[in-house]
């Protein structure tokens, strides 16, 4: 006998009854398998039941928040998408368009039937993944490179001063009086025209520098020098470019002895040419310095061509010297470094065609030079050549000088002269050198290091 199924009966009788007595009975409850058999293992299989159903809804749960926060980054893409499909319509570039047209086609064959070309949206039953939108970069423009053409502006002057019949002066500082013009302060100045009997005084207060620039001028002064630097820090002489200049005196003045005169340092430079002759005493006379940077220079004169006080420095330029008694003479030094020079002394045994007091420095450039003496060089970085005709030549004779077989220069001295010098960087030991005079040649001999001296009877 089953006296478990009895006394669940009985049990449920009385919960009968009782729920009868206290009250309002409860709707009846669905019948659920295996109610009446309550059992361990049913109540394990129930809580199982139980924990299956907590976890699926768990599970809901997540794939319900999961599904949101798909939708939502769905919504922010479309939104994503809208911007840029405004911003690409905004451009209106070629490629935009294309790429536009491509999605409403991809759009209109999804799986949603939908035709209003939102091909921006990623739909919900399985449509194809839409290609990201690309924007063709805008081509980068190159400026053209733009060449600046820097023009020098025009030199200006602090004063014109003309020659002519009468002097004209137009600017500051400078005034003339008579035919002589006089300049009383430092700055530019540049002089033009022609007289037969003026002068260009320069005496500046506070010593200041003056540059006067030559311009197509022919100026000749019967009492004294053509140009008086009687006072200036520094003076510079400036051949104007492609001009010819000339310059003359004449009288009998003893201390302002030169064409051009300076108490000071005189620097001529420029690439115009300029003509000396000097009927007083010298061409160029300097109590200071006198330096030749370039210009191309044709001096005459009774005594020398070029003298000066202290030293005297050729750096460039054509030089052509006729020189009374010295050539060119410096009581002080002479720096001979580049520059091309054909000078002459004059016919007094005692004179030279260079003469320097305290020493000579030849560092570079080409020296011709015929005389009766000569200063040898103290410097000079190759040998160097001198000949000696003892019994001497005769003015207006043509003496050349060949190198290697090679004729560089030649020279017609205006006076008697018998000893001729040549200075130039391409002598070196072992040439051979032949001196010619009016075309002859007057023996044959190789250059030694050093001094080469090589007489002829």
């Amino acid at each position: 006998m089953n006296y478990k199924r009895v006394i669940a009966a009985l049990m449920a009788s009385l919960m009968v009854a009782a729920s009868t007595s206290c009250g309002p009975s409860k709707p009846a409850e669905p019948d659920t398998p295996g109610v009446s058999e309550t059992t361990e293992a049913s109540v394990e299989e129930s809580e199982k039941a139980t924990e299956a159903e907590k976890t699926n809804e768990n599970d809901k749960e997540k794939t319900t928040e999961k599904e949101k926060s798909e939708k939502t980054t769905e919504k922010k893409s479309e939104k994503t998408t809208t911007a840029d499909k405004k911003s690409d319509k905004d451009k209106k570039t070629t490629t935009a368009k294309a790429s536009d047209k491509k999605n409403e086609t991809s759009g209109n064959s999804s799986g949603n039937g939908n035709s209003d070309g939102n091909s921006g949206e990623s739909g919900d039953e399985g449509n194809s993944e839409e290609k990201p939108q690309t924007t063709k970069a805008p081509e980068k423009q190159t400026t053209p490179a733009v060449t600046t053409v820097v023009t020098e502006p025009a030199k200006t002057f602090d004063a014109e001063i003309t020659f002519n019949e009468t002097v004209s002066v137009n600017g500051i500082n400078a005034e003339a009086s008579g035919s002589v013009v006089k300049i009383t302060a430092g700055g530019d100045y540049i002089v033009k025209g022609s007289t037969s009997n003026g002068q260009i005084y320069i005496s500046t207060a506070t010593e200041e520098k003056v540059e006067i620039t030559l311009d197509n001028v022919d100026i000749s002064c019967g009492g004294g020098p053509a140009i008086f630097v009687n006072e200036a820090k520094r003076c510079v002489l400036k051949l104007k470019e492609g001009s010819v200049n000339y310059l003359s005196d004449g009288g009998n003045d003893k201390i302002n002895d030169g064409v051009i005169f300076s108490n000071d340092t005189l620097r001529i430079k420029g690439d115009g040419y300029l003509e000396i002759n000097a009927g007083n005493a010298h061409g160029i006379a300097s109590d200071d310095d006198v330096i030749i940077e370039s210009g191309k220079y044709s001096i005459n004169s009774i005594k020398s061509g070029i003298i000066a006080n202290d030293n005297i420095t050729v750096n460039g330029g054509e030089l052509t010297i006729f020189g009374g008694t010295n050539g060119m003479k410096s009581k002080g030094t002479m720096c001979i470094n580049g520059g091309t020079m054909w000078v002459c002394g004059g016919s007094k045994e005692e004179k030279s065609s260079l003469y320097s007091a305290t020493g000579l420095y030849y560092r570079g450039g080409y020296v011709y030079a015929a005389g009766n003496q000569v200063t040898p060089p103290t410097e000079t970085p190759n040998p160097y050549i001198v000949v000696n005709w003892i019994n001497g030549l005769p003015a207006e004779s043509t003496v050349g000088f060949v190198l290697g077989g090679t004729e560089f220069a030649s020279l017609t001295p205006k006076t008697n002269f018998r000893c001729v010098m040549m200075l130039a960087p391409d002598i070196l030991i072992g040439d051979g050198f032949t001196p010619f005079v009016d075309g002859s040649g007057n023996g044959d001999f190789t250059v030694a290091e050093g001094q080469n001296l090589f007489v002829i009877e």
